[in-house]
């Protein structure tokens, strides 16, 4: 009995918030959330089924046996019926623990207090009682932009990083790439009139080992933030690892939230901080609602955002660099017009020749601009084409000098 108990102090329990992650659909994510949920009702655990997208597979409908389920609540939008998690009743039902799938779902108008899933997840955390999730990992904030590229779909549906790390336990659900169109072949994830074009499209064996390497990757990075912070408890005077910190300067341009998630992406895999610097200058008009989107995007991957400033850009940046141990600046490639580099010189040159005397390294990110591709860059020619009219004018070109 002693040993039993020695045994049973060495084991974390669940948690109140446990994530099941998979590279994709059909991984298997809601049957290992229906195994555990059956498992813990099977020792005695309240549970119910707050919300489980079966997408019509026999062997998932199984595995849902007698739990509880609460009733859905069906709303009506645009004509037609929906079916969403009724948040409030299951508040009112209080179980100890509640099993929500697709974490990254996005709720219908009118259906319940809050726009997604996992602003209700959320709630019922507050409300003590735990939650079994699910998501995929193309959802996650900082990597949607990196699986629309590599995949060519668009990611609707996104989870703030935040929220998935805010989860007590990530358990992967991995298969290979293979075997997950193995699976689509045999009609084990989307109906047979969908399985042509879902492998040759988004299933194709390239785009499925991208994304089981994003997630391994991911549930990687998080292992190793729990062997650090054990480390740290263990050894608290000891430095495990150099700290590395990373500063993002963007303007309201487009294409900076592109840059913004990469360089989140670049932090998470080097376990850095991420600071995000917005200088305005005095001759610079507000970018307004472009920086407001920037803000919320960058509490959304977890970094720290921070106003300034500064006629100079390229030195505010890196003393503001120097101040807060920034080991590594990035920053968008420039859009500056021909005429602007040489009358005013270039941004990005002038960081460069700056962080080099202060030893911190620049990474310079391509800026993605779906609007300006479609256009073949017109935008900037006609820019161009203004400037050097401007230029032909002595007196504003003066003003401009």
């Amino acid at each position: 009995m002693a040993r039993e108990d020695e045994a049973a102090q060495g084991v974390r329990s669940a948690g109140q918030f446990r994530l099941y992650l998979g590279s994709a659909a059909g991984v298997g994510k809601t049957c290992a959330m229906l195994d555990e949920g059956w498992r813990r009702h099977q020792r005695g655990t309240d549970v119910v089924v707050a919300f489980v997208e079966t997408h019509g597979r026999p062997h998932t409908a199984e595995l849902l046996r007698d739990l509880e389920i609460v009733a859905r609540k069906t709303v009506e939008y645009r004509g037609a019926p929906f079916e969403e998690m009724d948040v409030e009743a299951v508040l009112a039902r209080n179980p100890e623990v509640a099993l929500v799938d697709e974490l990254a779902h996005t709720n219908v108008p009118g259906s319940g207090p809050h726009e997604k899933r996992w602003q209700d997840v959320l709630e019922l955390l507050e409300a003590g009682i735990a939650v079994i999730s699910t998501v995929n990992i193309q959802h996650l904030e900082s990597l949607a932009d990196s699986v629309e590229r590599i995949t060519g779909a668009p990611i609707k549906e996104r989870v703030p990083d935040w929220v998935v790390r805010k989860a007590d336990q990530i358990e992967l659900i991995d298969s290979s790439a293979d075997q997950l169109r193995r699976r689509m072949l045999h009609g084990n994830i989307y109906p047979a009139s969908k399985v042509p074009d879902a492998l040759s499209g988004f299933f194709k064996r390239e785009n499925l080992v991208a994304l089981r390497e994003l997630a391994l990757r991911f549930v990687a990075d998080e292992t190793d933030e729990e062997l650090l912070r054990y480390l740290s408890s263990q050894h608290p005077g000891a430095v495990w690892e150099t700290a590395e910190r990373i500063m993002v300067a963007v303007t309201g341009a487009p294409g900076s939230d592109a840059v913004v998630r990469r360089a989140a992406r670049m932090a998470s895999r080097i376990k850095g901080d991420l600071l995000v610097v917005h200088v305005s200058g005095s001759d610079q008009a507000p970018a307004g609602e472009a920086l407001d989107v920037l803000r919320r995007l960058v509490t959304d991957v977890g970094g720290t955002w921070l106003d300034v400033a500064g006629d100079d850009p390229a030195r505010t940046v890196v003393e503001l660099a120097r101040e807060h141990q920034i080991t590594q600046i990035v920053v968008g490639a420039t859009r500056r017009s021909r005429w602007e580099e040489m009358s005013r010189g270039s941004i990005v040159r002038k960081l460069l020749r700056f962080a080099a005397e202060s030893g911190i390294d620049v990474h310079v990110i391509a800026r993605r601009d779906a609007s300006l591709e479609l256009s073949g860059g017109r935008d900037e020619r006609e820019q161009d084409k203004r400037e050097e009219r401007r230029a032909e004018r002595p007196a504003m070109a003066k003003e401009e000098l």
